[in-house]
């Protein structure tokens, strides 16, 4: 950690790091599954085991070895190769009596006919490997797709879980839209300088790393906005912030928040942030104004609900804590059967336990980091864009490596298609069983005969659940995929804010 590595055209990127000079084109395939390599430049973060295409870079080290995110992709598929889906489970528990009970049967058979080749046919066909292989073959191929494509399982038993899900919790910023939010209006209020309501708000929020401080300090430094020092900051989950700037008592965050705090913002006039997100600013008291933000609805997201509709998923539910203006705008976009808006995270939570109770399969996809109670109680649990994240990768159990929706329709149906790949393979071993003993019993089966049977009846249930790496194939990302902070995503359009100049 902290060595810096140049690293060429054409070579792998040996750790995780920090582009210190240098722009290039990264293959990220290996590791987020997206189909087209994604500009990076200074500052940008890489990942070990993604391949430079184009430029020469140099990268100051973060994480290298089994701390990078190579590592814990290797740690995530042995993970799930070690863990057993509940069929293997169920044959587990019955092999203990099943074996015994064969080699009896096989051992009375030799002693009443004095056959011993009738006796080695009758093990040959009743324990065939075939078994054994028919659902292990068909989870292994699975993992296969889906690794592929940048969807890690940790465990196999949620794959087949997954295709049970009937209802599927969003949330809004980061998962339903890009969660790069843009301040798009300011309104201070009456006396109050526009550039003083922004660096006030700005300057408590650098502290934070929510989407919205990101904003705030980002417009900002657009607007050569000096920073204040400031002291004693905290960070109210779901609400907002808090701190001190010379003395004075400083408070950013959500209406019903200041609100509760004592702060009136009777006069100040909300109509004009209509399908905004707004976030209200007070020193010592007394309002400042609000700020205005968007943020945009990510690529494919109408389409993935549209799927998930056909794929009858009969709950498609979107919470944020975000005001119901925006939250219902971004609704109507995506095409979502409920939605909850102003909610706190433990509101999460217990819609995760309302949709149980009522009998549905629930899961629950959002960024692993303040989800972390509701992807917990999820029958199945999704970390979207996880590559590079420690929170997400432990909190979910299924790691999505991009911000790809269409990964999430693909997973029920791989799930669904794995399922019956399986009881293909055993249905088709018992006929198989059937059969031979039925020969055997007329008379018909060498030991000869027997021994061909069970070798093929390995190989095609091997390369009937070999199909499934094939799932996903046809799968496209619905935009160019790029990585948030690109030097494409950095060539920021030139936004108006709005400032108010007449007295709220």
């Amino acid at each position: 950690e902290g060595d810096i590595v140049v690293v060429r055209p054409g070579d792998n990127i040996p750790a995780d790091g920090i582009i210190l000079t240098g722009s290039s084109t990264i293959n990220q395939a290996n590791i987020t599954g997206e189909s087209l390599p994604v500009e990076k430049t200074v500052d940008n973060e890489v990942f070990s085991g993604t391949t430079n295409e184009t430029g020469v870079l140099q990268i100051r080290v973060t994480n290298a070895g089994k701390d990078s995110t190579l590592g814990k992709v290797k740690d995530l598929i042995l993970q799930a190769s070690f863990s057993k889906p509940a069929v293997v489970r169920l044959l587990d528990k019955y092999a203990s009596f099943y074996t015994p009970t064969i080699l009896m049967i096989a051992g009375i058979v030799y002693f009443i006919t004095q056959d011993l080749n009738t006796a080695i046919v009758l093990l040959l066909i009743s324990c065939p490997c075939a078994i054994i292989l028919a659902a292990p073959t068909g989870m292994v191929a699975a993992i296969s797709a889906a690794s592929r494509l940048g969807v890690y399982v940790k465990n196999v038993s949620d794959l087949e879980v997954a295709r049970r899900i009937s209802a599927i919790i969003f949330d809004k910023t980061g998962t339903l839209t890009v969660g790069e939010l843009d301040v798009s209006r300011l309104y201070p209020a009456e006396g109050v300088d526009p550039a003083d309501l922004l660096q006030t708000a700005a300057s408590v929020e650098h502290n934070s790393k929510h989407p919205v401080a990101r904003a705030l300090v980002r417009t900002a430094n657009k607007a050569q906005i000096e920073l204040a020092t400031v002291s004693d900051f905290e960070e109210i989950a779901g609400r907002g912030v808090k701190a001190s700037i010379n003395g004075q008592q400083i408070l950013v965050g959500r209406e019903a928040w200041v609100q509760e705090l004592g702060i009136d913002i009777s006069a100040l006039d909300t109509a004009d942030g209509e399908g905004m997100s707004l976030l209200f600013v007070a020193r010592d008291g007394q309002v400042l104004g609000w700020v205005g933000m968007e943020d945009k609805v990510r690529a494919g997201a109408s389409h993935t609900m549209d799927e998930l509709e056909e794929l009858e998923i009969k709950r498609r539910v979107m919470i944020t804590g975000d005001r119901w203006s925006p939250a219902r705008k971004v609704a109507q976009q995506v095409h979502v059967t409920d939605v909850e808006a102003e909610a706190l995270p433990g509101d999460k939570l217990e819609l995760v336990k309302t949709l149980k109770a009522n009998g549905h399969t629930v899961c629950v996809i959002g960024d692993g980091v303040n989800d972390g109670p509701a992807l917990a109680a999820g029958d199945v649990s999704i970390a979207m864009g996880a590559a590079g994240s420690d929170v997400a990768i432990n909190s979910a159990t299924v790691a999505l490596m991009n911000n790809n929706l269409n990964r999430i329709p693909f997973l029920i149906k791989l799930s669904r298609s794995t399922v019956t790949v399986i009881r293909q393979n055993l249905i088709g071993t018992m006929f198989y069983i059937l059969f031979m003993i039925g020969l055997l019993w007329a008379g018909h089966l060498t030991p000869l005969g027997a021994a061909i049977g069970h070798g093929v009846s390995s190989i095609i249930v091997i390369f009937n659940s070999a199909r499934l790496i094939r799932e996903g194939e046809d799968l496209q990302d619905h935009v160019p995929v790029a990585q948030t902070g690109t030097k494409r995503q950095r060539r920021i359009e030139a936004v108006e804010v709005k400032v108010e100049a007449e007295p709220a």
